[in-house]
């Protein structure tokens, strides 16, 4: 786990450590970026697998490491939806 006071400190650790494998930030940061802005050029400088950020959870402050990783834990492991059981005498689709 790596700590950054501001954005450019963020983007500075992520351009060094390719180990990096998510990214928790605050939306407003110290500095000239805001923390989207740190997600945004870190996907540009390292695409990867799916993004994390498009399943944004929020978390209420001070973050505790252990509720970080079970947050991220869940947005990682990938959510089986169940289509919902045809109508009797009507197939699924049918208008």
């Amino acid at each position: 786990m790596f700590e950054a006071v501001n954005a450019d400190d963020a983007l500075a650790v992520l351009e060094t450590r390719p180990d990096v494998q998510a990214v928790v930030t605050d939306i407003e940061m110290p500095g000239a970026l805001a923390g989207i802005e740190v997600v945004v050029t870190s996907r540009r400088q390292r695409p990867g697998p799916e993004d994390l950020l498009e399943q944004a959870a929020f978390l209420a402050k001070p973050y505790l490491p252990e509720t970080v990783i079970q947050v991220i834990r869940k947005m990682a492991t990938p959510q089986v939806v169940e289509a919902a059981p045809a109508v009797s005498g009507q197939a699924a689709g049918a208008t």
